[in-house]
Parts: structure tokens; sequence; C-alpha cells
């Protein structure tokens, strides 16, 4: 009889951590608190729902790292990135999905496992000595007793930071006299995908009427304990990069580059605000890069000045909430164990990732670690030349000092990656520069990466 192995937390990460244990034949209890104890962020009690954007990004696996992390948990047998791909909507180059029915499938997929058992109902503190192997990954939302018990257990500090939501628009209260869809250079295999965006242009006044009202809209006031907690810099509030120079935003989410209104043709947009589909049905849009923690009047009032959202109805108004992740390089070993306390794994945001897909790749290999533990079968570490590798390598180790003030959340990327020599001509014998030279060092990379993962998924765990 192959004891459970416990997983704390339905996120993202603890979701593909349990389907990762239950495929390989290893039982599982996986301890979720909704929704006896909510968090600031969630608003249903399904498995691994999604609390900010409902995209993945780049689905690109040639040429962006995250692109190429997807197929890496394609290959892996990732349950999120199946689930992915049967709820999509159209994104352009990018996946993005139905929240709603994603987090359904999910949840019903692992209720359905018959050696998955769903426990709900808060860990407070640390896990009992008799569970010999836990999965921590309760994400940036981790609740305070076990934060706090981990922080004792460790004798550290937590780092923290700001982490903020977008708006969701109602499609139909959308001024499509005003607003049209394209994505951004016409991206796309299909023409819903070249049409997934909805685009709402401003000329130079009304971006500048834009820009001081964020500047001098109220916005949510912190308690005294979060005041020094910084942002993470790739999900910055609107304002807050309004704040940095009024030509922040039009160089960033409301760049009108790659577009043309299809109304106006001949008038080029001082700046674009982009909605992407949100659900299936395509009846709800979120605002793309408009993370918030401005108050829900200031919100209604000023994202109404933007053309074609002057009778927006919102689906949901911008939040902000505290984000926790531990000074992983030091406390983890390469397997993600807790040094002080080795029967203890930490998975996804919480060990300073950052993305919906990196939190759930290191539920992957945490489930895989943990699975091979149990069944008493060897497994290396992903090569560092894989996605997987990477990011492993990043959070328990990789860091230059893995000093606690310089370690930072990182999203998947190639700099992340040991460098490749790459062509210097093409086919027909020419140099390449600049670009071109960075897509074939790219494309050579990820190339590298399947190969190696190859190799390493021949030891997935399995039991007899």
């Amino acid at each position: 009889m192959i004891k459970p192995v416990h997983v704390i937390g339905g996120g993202m990460a603890g979701s593909e951590a349990s389907w990762q244990l239950a495929q390989a034949g290893v039982p599982v209890i996986l301890h979720e608190m909704r929704p006896e104890r909510q968090t600031e962020a969630h608003v249903t009690e399904g498995l691994a729902e999604l609390v900010c954007s409902n995209s993945f990004r780049s689905d690109d696996a040639e040429t962006n790292a995250v692109g190429l992390l997807h197929e890496e948990m394609r290959r892996a047998d990732s349950i999120i990135m199946a689930t992915g791909d049967e709820t999509q909507v159209p994104a352009g180059g990018a996946l993005a999905v139905d929240r709603v029915a994603f987090s359904d499938a999910v949840t019903n997929a692992l209720y359905e496992h018959p050696l998955v058992t769903v426990e709900r109902g808060e860990v407070a503190g640390l896990p009992p000595e008799d569970w010999d192997s836990v999965i921590i990954a309760t994400g940036p939302l981790t609740s305070p007793a076990l934060a706090n018990a981990v922080l004792d257990l460790t004798g550290e500090d937590s780092l923290a930071f700001f982490d903020a939501i977008a708006p969701i628009v109602q499609r139909d209260s959308i001024d499509m006299d005003i607003a049209w869809m394209q994505s951004r250079y016409d991206k796309g295999d299909t023409e819903a995908d070249r049409a997934a965006y909805i685009n709402c242009p401003m000329d130079k006044a009304q971006y500048d009427a834009f820009i001081d009202a964020l500047l001098t809209a109220p916005h949510t006031e912190f308690k005294d304990w979060e005041k020094d907690t910084p942002y993470f810099e790739a999900c910055l509030p609107i304002e807050v990069m309004a704040e940095r120079g009024p030509e922040t935003l039009r160089h960033g989410p409301m760049k009108p580059r790659g577009l043309t209104n299809q109304h106006k043709p001949d008038e080029k947009p001082w700046a674009v605000v982009q909605l992407r589909q949100d659900n299936q049905l395509g009846t709800l849009f979120n605002m793309v890069g408009f993370q918030t923690k401005l108050k829900y009047g200031a919100q209604a009032e000023i994202f109404r000045t933007i053309p074609g959202l002057e009778n927006a109805k919102f689906a949901r108004l911008g939040g902000i909430h505290r984000n926790t992740f531990l000074n992983s390089p030091r406390l983890l070993d390469g397997q993600m164990r807790l040094k002080a306390r080795p029967t203890l794994r930490f998975a996804g945001q919480v060990i300073g990732v950052e993305g919906y897909v990196e939190s759930a790749a290191m539920g992957l290999l945490a489930g895989r670690f943990a699975a091979a533990d149990r069944l008493g079968q060897p497994i290396d570490l992903p090569p560092s030349t894989t996605a997987f590798g990477a990011l492993l390598t990043h959070v328990t180790g990789g860091h230059l000092t893995g000093s606690k003030a310089s370690f930072q959340p990182m999203n998947v990327n190639f700099g992340l990656f040991p460098d490749i020599e790459t062509p210097t001509k093409d086919e027909d014998g020419k140099r390449l520069r600049g670009k071109e030279k960075s897509v074939a060092r790219k494309r050579a990379m990820s190339a590298r990466a399947l190969r190696d993962l190859g190799d390493w998924l021949q030891q997935t765990p399995k039991a007899a």
C-alpha cells in the first residue's frame, strides 16, 4: 500500500502536482482551504482558479520561452496545459482560456481521479510530523498561520510584493463604432486569432487627459504593515506606471504599434487600450495591462472616458493584493525541499516564479520529484537547457548571490538558459544580423531544450 502525499493548496501548482502524483500511481490528499477560508483575490471555491489575467501568454514554442514551457509541459502530461488547450479562446499568438470553464474542468478531473482525495479546510501552521511527504503550493496568498510557521522554522523573513488585477468588461457594452477587432501586427494563424483583441483608440488630448485623471484619482490606502512592500515590476498598476512619466503607458500596455484603426485607417492613434477575450462565449473582455489599485468609483469613472468604453459595464473591477514568496535559493534544495525540514517541498509562485504557467510547471516538477521519492525510483533534475531546468535553477541556486534583498520573482525567459552557438549565416549564405540573429538563437535554444527534455522524460516515475 503506497502512502499518500499531501498537497497543500489547490491553485495552479497544487493542482498540477496532484495530477502528476496521481498519474504516477501515488495517492494524493489535496488540501484546499476555500471555501471555508477565502483569500483577498479568489471569488470561487474551484481548483486552479485564475485570479488575474486569463492569458497563459505566447504559445510560440520556437522563439518564445513561455511558449517553449507550454510545449515542455504538454509533453510531460500537464493537466494545466491539456485543459488550457481544451478551453482556449481567441488571443492572437497567445494562449488564453475561458477562466470559468478552465477551473471547472481541472476541478472535475481531480475530483474524478481515483487516487485524488480533496479535503476542504485550512492547514493552519506546519503540517503534522506524520505527513512524511508534503508539497506546499499555497501560492502568493499563503494563509498567515502557515506562512508564519514556515518563517519560524527557517528563521527568515519572507519577501512580499503587491500584485494587481485588471478589470473585466461586458462585450455588449463596448461601442464597436469606435473600437475595432485586431491582434497586434495581425498575429495568429486563424481569422479569429488575427482579430482577437478589441482596440480602443485615443488621440493625444484624450491620452493626456486620461493620464492626468490617473494621477489625481483616489486609490486604495495600504495598511501600515503593507506600506514598504514593493510592486512586482511585470505587473505594475497603471497609475504607478503613469507616475513614472506621461509617456510610460504609451510605450507599454497602451502602445499603438502594429494596429490600424479600421474606422479611420488614415489616422494613427496616439495610444490604444486593448481588451482580450476572457471567456469562450466571447461575452467578457479584460483590459490588457490595466491592473490597478484605484478605488472602484474612480475606476468606473476614468475607464469610461476611454473611447468606446463610455457605456462600459464592468463584470469585475480591478483590485490589489499582497503576495509573498520565499528566499528560495537560500531555503530550498535542488528538488525544492525545505533544507530545514526536507519532508516539505514548495512549489509554484511562493518559491519565486511569476506567471500561471511557470507556477504550474514548478508544481509539475514537485509532483514528479515527490512521486519518485515515494516509489523509490531515481530521477535527475531536468537539464538546465530546458525551460523546466532553467526555472528550477533560478529559484534553487542560479541567482548570483541568493540574497534576500536581490532575489525577485521571475518569468521564464531565454536569459535563464545556458548560451548556445548559433549560425551566423542563413541557408543562402547571407550574414544574420540584429533581429534575425536573435531569432536564430532562440530557435536553436528551443530545439535543444526539446531534445534534452525527451531524454529526461524517460525517467517519468510510475508505480508498478
